[in-house]
């Protein structure tokens, strides 16, 4: 059986590009119950054109109620069921233990998956959760492949899915209080504040009260923050294989919070690297022009990688960043003449590229670009309507993006 390469859908738009740019599957959430609040998510209303997608292109589609419901919540997730059983998911990511009998009493031919929330990291817990009825098991991050490996040895007819390449958690498998405590937001309630990643300024140097003179080494910025607290992201690029070799069923992208750029360029570059593209390194090599922090290899060849120095997982350097997603192409009006759905300003005179799902990015300088009444304009604004004219050959869901003026983000 192939590997599966799973892909993060915050909208349709999202999900549509997944698709399109090599995703075998995506995840996504509907406006509750879903560990992304803050994401545009899905509504029941929106099942016909979600089946439609998936039919096009022989995909699978998962559904993700992973937050941890407190009895107010558990309520509205059982009144919610009976509306799931004819939905366009082929499973359900969830964690609370609470859904279980009532999602196998409406959804009997669709599959459990077992979110990453509930810190599934042993092969005793594996058989327990199989014997409950879950097909897959999302491991929690400080899984290592040694782990992976004897967790599918011990259970060989479980699925095993992983994360590889996104955002980490400063805390253990995302449980985590942090956003509650200064922003009122949770973070087990899909509304986390991504404190971890906020700049902190110490008055102090920081020692614990048992251990004196042993102290956390913090470096500062210019201006006195740190980010002591913030992840470096994690990149799994270039192991493919040891992942494979560990017994990983589905490799997953973090991000349905990310933009529509970012999950059409990284879904391209492990495709790629799956497939074993002849360009397969210009795509890898993409992945370091989405906004992103510090590539690592978080925990998978060491338990204890936060200690380890080539995979240390705390950084202090900012977001970086070498391009601006700028649109889309929505439609084409004519003969080189494409619509557009803009996100950022298009200028002329500033080169473009172009991200297309089967070919390297191409550049163009000598677009030219009009109002809806063929009127030339310098520049076109976002959410302003009008037109592309170019020789290059575009297709439908092709992004358009011009490289960034600054290149890190504090």
């Amino acid at each position: 059986m192939a590997i599966e390469l799973l892909s993060p859908a915050g909208n349709y738009n999202k999900l549509c590009v997944a698709y399109n740019f090599g995703a075998d599957a995506a995840y996504m959430g509907l406006n509750h119950f879903s560990l992304r609040a803050n994401s545009e998510n899905f509504t029941v209303e929106d099942y016909d054109k979600l089946f439609a997608l998936k039919k096009k292109g022989n995909k699978k589609l998962y559904l993700a109620m992973n937050i941890l419901f407190h009895e107010n919540q558990i309520k509205d997730a059982v009144e919610l069921a009976p509306q799931l059983t004819s939905s366009p998911f082929d499973a359900f990511i969830i964690s609370d233990i609470g859904l279980v009998s009532t999602l196998q009493k409406y959804c009997p031919d669709k599959q459990l998956h077992l979110s990453t929330q509930a810190s599934c990291l042993n092969s005793e817990a594996v058989k327990l959760y199989k014997s409950l009825g879950f097909s897959r098991i999302i491991l929690g991050r400080e899984a290592s492949l040694d782990d992976i490996k004897r967790i599918k040895d011990a259970v060989p007819d479980i699925e095993l899915e992983c994360f590889i390449h996104g955002a980490m958690c400063m805390s253990y498998s995302g449980r985590c209080l942090l956003s509650t405590y200064l922003a009122g937001r949770s973070g087990n309630q899909g509304d986390c504040a991504h404190t971890c990643r906020w700049n902190y300024k110490l008055k102090y140097a920081l020692e614990e009260s048992e251990r004196p003179d042993m102290y956390f080494p913090i470096e500062e910025s210019e201006d006195g923050y740190t980010t002591i607290l913030s992840s470096k992201d994690l990149c799994m690029i270039d192991h493919l294989e040891d992942l494979k070799n560990a017994g990983v069923s589905s490799l997953k992208i973090e991000g349905r919070m990310k933009s529509l750029y970012y999950v059409a360029v990284v879904t391209r570059a492990y495709r790629k690297m799956l497939d074993n593209d002849k360009d397969k390194l210009i795509y890898r090599e993409d992945l370091f022009n989405v906004s992103h922090r510090e590539y690592a290899t978080g925990f998978f060849y060491s338990q204890d990688a936060i200690d380890t120095k080539e995979s240390t997982i705390q950084t202090n350097i900012g977001y970086e960043r070498n391009y601006l997603y700028l649109g889309s192409v929505i439609g084409k009006a004519d003969e080189n003449k494409y619509i557009l759905d803009v996100r950022g300003q298009i200028k002329t005179g500033k080169e473009i590229e172009y991200v297309s799902p089967d070919k390297p990015c191409v550049a163009d300088n000598s677009f030219i670009i009009t109002d809806e009444e063929g009127n030339v304009l310098e520049k076109l604004d976002h959410g302003h309507k009008g037109y592309l004219i170019t020789n290059v050959d575009l297709k439908l869901g092709d992004i358009i993006r011009t490289e960034a003026e600054q290149k890190r983000i504090i």
